[in-house]
């Protein structure tokens, strides 16, 4: 039973959850808007009492008991209103403000106007069935009270009686309102504090899908890098081994190609760190830094040759990065597996589509088919996933290798036109 009642958050509320979005429910923050529609309320009921035409005594009885209903507010009934729970304490309150409304709402008639700020407390703080039967109570109990009491003539009982019901009536679809609010606001701040749950799981798993994605980014660096150096360090060294007593001018030219190796792994080391471009790239283009890779491979037990086709130009890091590392897992490869005497050829090929890198030897290949503990392979084919690319390995006992990566190319950019035609 009220007019412009200040409903804009609702009580049964879920709270957010900490760090969320909001900080403060904004229940709490409009809730001295309740507070203050009490006050004027039962203020002006009170100015009604003192001002009704009842006998001094019968006012100021209805007076002092309608008094009390002030503290049982602020000292019990608003931390259950903003609790907003359907629990026995509000029951409790609900109970006790009609305990202390309906006696003097019999006395004094214009006190009735009270239920103004009590029917909507009734929907806040008990479930629907409970609240239509407190509404029923706060509206009829007092009239038919004040009619047995004061024995009114048939008109005043009329419309005292109409009053009654279209009070009633007012309160349920009023209530309902509230409910329907009270309940779609929960519903509201439910679906806001999965959302936030969710985003935080999504940050999460977001932030561990990154440092997986960088540890295996890092892996494949340095088993393209820094491991195969120190693979061919350990090579050298039971190669000097084996030459230290009867071939000295041999074991001083392996010692060099170990310094040239560590100087090498330096480089990577401090590319890798400085999160730079692989040394073979720095400052050189991707034909030269393939032919220097071959160079250090040949001549000797694996000769290399770099053959390019189209016409090379400078292309995205990212896909110089993978072609080269490809060539250095395959020649690798091919330096530890391939048995004496193979050759290996690099073919790097240039169209305005794609860029085809190619790595064939001659030497004993194996079973593509066979589980392969190895690293090596599954990170070839992993980068050039990564940039839109796809690679192959074809290969079979005693007839060599091919690993084919074909690296797709965004559309050159046309040449741009400058001055004006003489």
């Amino acid at each position: 039973m009220s007019a412009d009642l200040p409903v804009e958050e609702p009580a049964r509320r879920v709270s957010p959850p900490a760090g969320g979005a909001r900080e403060t429910d904004a229940w709490d923050r409009s809730f001295r808007l309740w507070d203050l529609y009490f006050g004027v309320v039962w203020s002006a009921t009170l100015m009604f009492t003192v001002a009704a035409p009842n006998s001094a005594p019968v006012r100021a009885m209805a007076f002092t008991i309608f008094l009390l209903m002030a503290p049982w507010y602020v000292w019990f009934g608003r931390t259950e209103l903003m609790r907003g729970q359907d629990s026995r304490r509000g029951l409790l309150y609900i109970c006790v403000a009609i305990l202390l409304f309906i006696p003097p709402a019999m006395l004094v008639g214009d006190l009735r106007s009270a239920a103004f700020a009590l029917v909507p407390q009734c929907f806040m703080l008990l479930s629907m069935s409970r609240a239509l039967w407190a509404v029923t109570v706060l509206n009829a109990v007092p009239v038919l009270g004040w009619a047995l009491v004061w024995r009114p003539d048939g008109e005043a009982l009329f419309f005292n009686t109409v009053s009654c019901v279209v009070s009633l009536a007012f309160s349920v679809v009023l209530g309902s309102w509230i409910i329907r609010i009270i309940e779609q606001s929960a519903e509201r701040a439910e679906l806001i504090a999965e959302l936030e749950a969710s985003r935080e799981e999504v940050s999460r798993l977001s932030a561990e899908r990154g440092a997986l994605a960088e540890r295996e980014r890092m892996s494949r660096e340095i088993h393209d890098t820094l491991a195969q150096g120190f693979t061919s360090l350990l090579m050298l060294v039971q190669a000097v081994d084996s030459e230290l007593e009867r071939d000295l001018p041999g074991a001083r030219r392996h010692l060099d190609l170990m310094a040239d190796t560590a100087r090498r792994n330096l480089a990577e080391a401090r590319a890798l760190v400085a999160g730079g471009a692989p040394a073979d790239l720095n400052g050189n283009s991707l034909p030269d830094a393939l032919r220097r890779l071959a160079a250090r491979h040949g001549p000797g037990p694996t000769d290399v040759t770099v053959e390019v086709t189209g016409q090379a130009r400078a292309l995205a890091p990212a896909l110089e990065v993978v072609a080269l590392r490809t060539c250095q897992e395959a020649l690798s490869n091919t330096a530890r597996h391939a048995g004496a005497g193979a050759r290996a050829a690099i073919s790097l090929a240039y169209s305005d589509a794609a860029l085809c890198v190619r790595i064939r030897d001659t030497g004993r290949g194996f079973d593509v088919s066979a589980p392969s503990g190895g690293y090596g392979l599954s990170g070839l084919r992993a980068r050039a996933a990564e940039v839109g690319g796809s690679a192959e390995v074809r290969s079979a006992p005693g007839d060599g290798t091919l690993v084919a990566v074909h690296l797709p190319l965004p559309p050159p950019s046309p040449p741009s036109l400058t001055g004006s035609p003489a």
